[in-house]
């Protein structure tokens, strides 16, 4: 039941950050961190896909009725909810979806280089859904290109920091 409440509220908080705050951040004209991104990212593993799938449409459907992006964040945040287990798949080195009640993807439990692949692996397949199908165009490949991996860059070190920040490894001395 805290569980469920802790993520409950974690996504609440992420998604009237985005909305406050990193919809307002333009960095050198088209870098937006996309904060909301972590309270998907941090859903337990075991949470069966349906939900993982309305969760990541409705959390992309918040942003888009606040940025008016016409169904853009909830496009791409599905699609990335729909990533997630294969990515994680891949990461753990199986095939199958085995995973245990306490495997989370946070600090303490998975170690630094798991954490950054998956953060990099799904915010990269978020920024190139969300961009490729707002641009409709590949006309401008190095600026689309550019804007792809700016926001993508720039999510995942707010995503790592915000992650360490709230969730320090605490070493056990023997």
């Amino acid at each position: 039941m805290i569980n469920i409440i802790s993520n409950v509220l974690r996504f609440l908080i992420l998604i009237i950050i985005q909305i406050a705050v990193c919809q307002q951040i333009n960095l050198f004209g088209y870098i937006t961190p996309s904060i909301y991104l972590l309270a998907l990212l941090l859903l337990p593993l075991e949470l069966p896909l349906s939900v993982q799938y309305i969760i990541g449409f409705i959390s992309g459907l918040l942003v888009d009725a606040f940025a008016h992006t016409l169904g853009v964040c909830s496009f791409a945040a599905t699609l990335m909810m729909f990533a997630r287990p294969y990515i994680a798949n891949f990461l753990n080195g199986s095939s199958e979806n085995n995973y245990e009640a306490i495997d989370r993807p946070i600090p303490g439990v998975k170690d630094f280089r798991w954490i950054f692949f998956y953060t990099l692996a799904l915010v990269s397949f978020y920024e190139i859904s969300s961009t490729l199908l707002e641009t409709m165009t590949f006309k401008n490949f190095g600026h689309t290109f550019l804007v792809i991996l700016g926001n993508t860059i720039f999510t995942v070190f707010v995503i790592l920091c915000t992650e360490y920040i709230f969730h320090p490894i605490v070493k056990n001395e023997s």
